[in-house]
């Protein structure tokens, strides 16, 4: 039975892996999943609660990351507030709706914010790109957090 947990551990990890660059799975969620799995058939020998709730921060923030990056694309050069707030219920409505909801909900919310502030069309679009930028930026550090935990499990195996 522990051979069969491991390898559910190592396939969450990997699917988890897969799902920190598409936004179908919840790549981190998996990931730590797969760890605490790992660490749990291990009876918490060698990957402890301190390295567990360590590993559960850096997840935090990679799940933190995923919601807010499209948000701070925006924000960075300069959105309405309601464009931001656009883009964060574009991001939220558009989960419900696979990966066409997760790559045009945040845009579409962030021009329609932008337009509902009274600006240009051609601002708005400016806006909605920016929003897809910073969507991919939140992929990059999604991917790096992910890799971070798996190190920081990888460590504690090691050397615990």
């Amino acid at each position: 039975m522990d051979l069969f947990l491991y390898v559910l551990a190592a396939a969450l990890v990997v699917g988890g892996l897969a799902g920190a660059i598409l936004p179908i799975l919840p790549g981190v969620p998996m990931i730590f999943g797969g760890i605490w799995l790992a660490a749990a058939v291990d009876e918490y020998r060698h990957l402890g609660w301190g390295w567990l709730v360590a590993i559960g921060i850096v997840a935090a923030l990679g799940i933190a990351v995923d919601f807010i990056s499209g948000s701070l694309g925006a924000k960075k050069i300069g959105a309405s507030p309601r464009a931001l707030w656009g883009a964060g219920i574009g991001t939220t409505i558009g989960m419900f709706f696979g990966l066409p909801g997760l790559l045009i909900g945040p845009f579409a919310g962030a021009v329609i914010g932008e337009l509902w502030s009274g600006k240009s069309i051609l601002r708005s679009a400016h806006v909605g790109v920016s929003t897809w930028f910073g969507m991919l930026l939140g992929i990059v550090a999604k991917v790096v957090l992910s890799f971070l935990m798996i190190g920081m499990a990888g460590v504690a195996l090691l050397f615990s």
